[in-house]
């Protein structure tokens, strides 16, 4: 049986902890118990823990032997501030198909409430992110950056940097990133509600990113980043 996997808040030599919220979960929702065993992650490893100790707002566990992790591609998504109900289910999803780095963007397109109202939404991205890291085994969250202007992030000196397009009508997305090695590293980036508008698209090109589509279909932008990063992550851990 698949034992599940928490994140520790706490970790000191072989003793490590769950703490507040995070702990809540597992006393009065999954009824923890004293030796009951799970995958624990710490900053270097994940390791099996045994419930020694439980009680509110405290989960403590007794670390032993470290747990075959499989090594992760390093995807980053530069995604376009949208709606913030879909852009929560977008950063769920792509957590649990492995993105690594996730830069939320204030586009031309986004609305400027959203842009005004995002930096108060990271930790709350960061919580769903984390929630969903345990629920797909990942050894760890994907970092979730700030919101930045678009200027900000043209320059991040990935080996392939990937834009996608609703006016490429060329490159498919498998298609670049098969045609180019990337050692397992690259970012995608992924428009607003509308679009890129052709001067952002410019100042992509401008900065060396590829234009790539996933086809023919208009598609909504949560939809474009989870399809996006089911495409290459599928391809970067394809042996």
């Amino acid at each position: 049986m698949t034992r599940r996997r928490w994140i520790a808040d706490e970790v000191v030599g072989d003793r490590a902890a769950l703490i507040g919220a995070h702990a809540d979960h597992l006393v009065k929702v999954l009824r923890a118990r004293v030796g009951q065993e799970f995958d624990i992650t710490t900053a270097n490893a994940v390791r099996r823990g045994r419930i020694s100790s439980v009680r509110n707002e405290r989960v403590e566990f007794d670390l032993a032997e470290e747990v075959p992790a499989t090594p992760m591609v390093e995807i980053t998504l530069v995604l376009a501030i949208f709606k913030f109900d879909r852009m929560e289910w977008a950063i769920e999803k792509c957590t649990e198909l492995g993105v690594a780095r996730i830069v939320p963007v204030i586009a031309r397109r986004t609305d400027s409430h959203l842009a005004i109202a995002s930096a108060k939404r990271v930790e709350r991205w960061r919580r769903l992110a984390r929630q969903a890291s345990e629920q797909s085994r990942r050894t760890a969250p994907p970092e979730i950056a700030l919101p930045a202007k678009l200027a900000a992030i043209v320059e991040m000196p990935f080996p392939l940097r990937i834009v996608l397009s609703e006016s490429e009508t060329q490159a498919l997305l498998r298609d670049v990133v098969q045609g180019d090695p990337t050692d397992g590293r690259l970012t995608l980036a992924i428009g607003p509600e509308g679009g890129w508008t052709e001067d952002e698209l410019h100042s992509f090109h401008q900065a060396g990113w590829i234009s790539a589509s996933l086809g023919n279909t208009i598609l909504r932008a949560e939809t474009a980043a989870i399809a996006s990063l089911a495409v290459v992550a599928s391809l970067l851990n394809a042996p």
